[in-house]
């Protein structure tokens, strides 16, 4: 019997007035509102869970169960799901960050993505073979179990070699911005090289990541403080490492690693105020692109209504989502809202 694949996505709706006054609590220090600590945009919410959902549902449908990892929040990922894909067989359990730091409860409340994904290999009844997600990623094809996993066990690495000297010194030349060097996602792949002693890494870019549980679970255990000081920074820190890239690179070293490039096949989108049409003009540039089978919608708050609306018909009907995405997704907000103020 084939084994399960699972996804995860980690999410947080930072709009949510309690969880925006717990981040506070703990956002003394000035540095925490820098844009690559803790930023206000790491914590948005826009729906864009409901796109990485619905992509899964239609373009991987072998996925087992998708595991949602939040802060004491319920996207009601599972309505939306079944709304949508009433046939759908894919389960959907939303597990609380407390169940991922048993025993470890010190380190919480977290707001740091690395410290998060450092532990999902804890979640209670997760498959061996799980595929991580960002809540802003989304499929755009047809996917096979294959394309995470290899037909002998081995895990699927999309993404480029990378160079650690060239990297460093990318660091070392990087400008400050107000007396503070940004800490960039690539720095965190870095982290993870150097940890293992390696010359290179795995540029794996934003698209989804296969892991394997075991591989984790046997370094962690092995190697507790290095988990221990990961998980422990309740925002980013400096020092933390990709635990994905991690992950990558245990399996190139036990040789159940194949690397797959990531060129031409992944969208990026990151629009801006300052762009109006940028999301419309990007839209118009990959449609009838096959080659294309990840997106990553980066910052969709930022975007002028128009390109946002363009945006959501755009996927909508990429996902075989129902045209009136946005009147349930505002519907959901002032139920949300109701239940709060009766609390």
């Amino acid at each position: 019997m084939e084994q399960a694949i699972d996804a995860v996505i980690a999410w947080v709706d930072g709009n949510d007035p309690a969880h925006r006054a717990k981040r506070q609590r703990y956002s003394a220090q000035p540095e925490v509102s820098l844009e690559d600590i803790g930023g206000e945009t790491r914590f948005v919410s826009t729906g864009e869970i409901y796109f990485c959902v619905a992509s899964i549902a239609r373009f991987a449908p072998f996925v087992r169960k998708i595991f949602i990892v939040t802060d004491q929040q319920d996207p009601r990922a599972g309505e939306f799901l079944q709304r949508n894909f009433p046939g759908t067989s894919i389960g959907v359990e939303v597990v609380d960050h407390k169940v991922l730091f048993r025993d470890y409860e010190r380190y919480l409340p977290t707001f740091n993505s690395l410290s998060i994904e450092t532990v999902l290999w804890r979640i209670p009844g997760l498959s061996e073979r799980f595929v991580y997600f960002n809540d802003d990623f989304f499929l755009m094809d047809a996917l096979r179990p294959e394309d995470w996993f290899a037909s002998d066990g081995s895990l699927v690495c999309h993404g480029d070699w990378f160079n650690t000297v060239f990297a460093r010194f990318l660091r070392a030349v990087k400008p400050a911005r107000n007396g503070h060097k940004p800490f960039g996602f690539k720095d965190a792949l870095l982290n993870a090289a150097d940890l293992l002693h390696q010359r290179r890494f795995f540029n794996i870019g934003h698209a989804p990541r296969p892991q394997l549980k075991s591989l984790l679970q046997t370094y962690f255990t092995q190697n507790p403080d290095v988990m221990e000081r990961n998980m422990a920074c309740r925002f980013r820190d400096a020092d933390q490492f990709n635990t994905q890239e991690l992950c990558a690179l245990l399996a190139y070293r036990q040789g159940c690693c194949q690397r797959r490039s990531l060129k031409g096949r992944t969208l990026f989108l990151k629009p801006s105020a300052a762009k109006a049409d940028y999301l419309r003009r990007h839209i118009q540039k990959v449609s009838g692109n096959s080659m294309i089978r990840f997106g990553c919608i980066n910052s969709l708050e930022k975007a002028d209504a128009e390109d946002r609306q363009a945006f959501e018909t755009w996927i909508c009907h990429l996902l075989g989502i129902c045209p009136d995405f946005s009147k349930w997704l505002a519907s959901l907000s002032c139920a949300c809202s109701r239940h709060e103020s009766n609390e």
